[in-house]
């Protein structure tokens, strides 16, 4: 669904993109993996498009998480802030 219908309120945030570069992963490798175009794992990442439960369920086996750790409600606290709060 867009994020646009869904309002802002409802807004969902994720670290597909954080995760993926981590793992050395292209958005053309995470596409195969979980079946869908480039351009999906693109709207994803920027915020542009929310995934289906069976397309976020399929992202987190590709990454070996649970579906919180990748996707929330709440905005990421990014983890230089989490390492070196003072």
């Amino acid at each position: 669904m867009s994020p646009a219908r869904r309002g802002p309120e409802q807004r969902i945030h994720n670290r597909i993109q954080v995760l993926r570069v981590e793992r050395g992963m292209s958005r053309v490798g995470l596409a195969r993996a979980v079946e869908v175009n480039p351009q999906t794992i693109g709207a994803l990442e920027r915020g542009d498009h929310y995934p289906s439960l069976d397309l976020a369920m399929r992202i987190c086996e590709v990454f070996d998480l649970p579906v919180e750790a990748v996707f929330s409600r709440q905005p990421f606290v990014p983890l230089s802030a989490q390492v070196y709060r003072g």
